[in-house]
């Protein structure tokens, strides 16, 4: 009699522990389906905080055919690669693995010459700029007139360039690079830092007769 009962009643048992199981795994999709739905803003890429001195400059006062202010925390060396000419220089940063290059040249009536190589050199870098402005400079006082580059783009190798010129006799170019795989996003503090260096150079730049 017990085992008629329980034969009975056995799919009675089966269809509740089945409408039950429905029913939490329904429970279960409601509750990841609300959370999928909530808002949900991606955070900012961050970067690494970057420490910065305060501006401070020394004078470039050598032999050379022209000097200016570069920065304490900066070294100044001779150009020993194999293209060096007599003259070319390099300002290196260590702190941010940066150097600015400097090259000079004695015009002979060939001026335009140097012009036109300087700007094919800051063309190089339109495949990963997104932008290039230049921005005039006249000192006409100590006759140095110049244009700087100013290159905008995350993978940029060089992110600043310029040109400075007596307009007769020197020509002198410089150019920004990092040692680094270029990330100009995390590392436009340090352009920014860099480029008020360079403009200081530049304001401060004079041809030694």
């Amino acid at each position: 009699m017990k085992f008629r009962y329980f034969a009975t009643s056995l799919p009675r048992y089966l269809a509740a522990f089945v409408k039950m199981k429905q029913i939490l795994y329904s429970l279960i999709f409601l509750i990841l389906l609300t959370g999928c739905q909530s808002d949900y803003t991606p955070k900012p890429r961050g970067y690494f905080r970057i420490d910065l001195p305060e501006h401070e400059y020394q004078q470039f006062d050598t032999s050379f055919p022209f000097t200016f202010e570069y920065p304490i925390y900066a070294s100044c060396f001779p150009d020993t690669s194999g293209l060096a000419e007599p003259y070319w220089i390099n300002i290196s940063y260590p702190a941010y693995k940066a150097q600015l290059h400097i090259s000079y040249k004695e015009i002979h009536d060939n001026l335009n010459n140097y012009l036109e190589d300087s700007r094919t050199l800051v063309n190089k870098h339109i495949p990963k700029a997104n932008a290039i402005t230049q921005q005039q400079f006249l000192n006409p006082k100590h006759k140095v007139y110049g244009l700087t580059f100013s290159i905008k783009g995350t993978e940029a190798a060089s992110p600043y360039q310029f040109y400075l010129t007596d307009s007769l006799s020197k020509f002198v170019r410089g150019a920004l690079y990092f040692n680094i795989v270029p990330n100009n996003d995390s590392l436009g503090p340090v352009i920014d830092f860099l480029k008020e260096d360079i403009d200081h150079m530049i304001s401060t730049f004079r041809w030694n007769n």
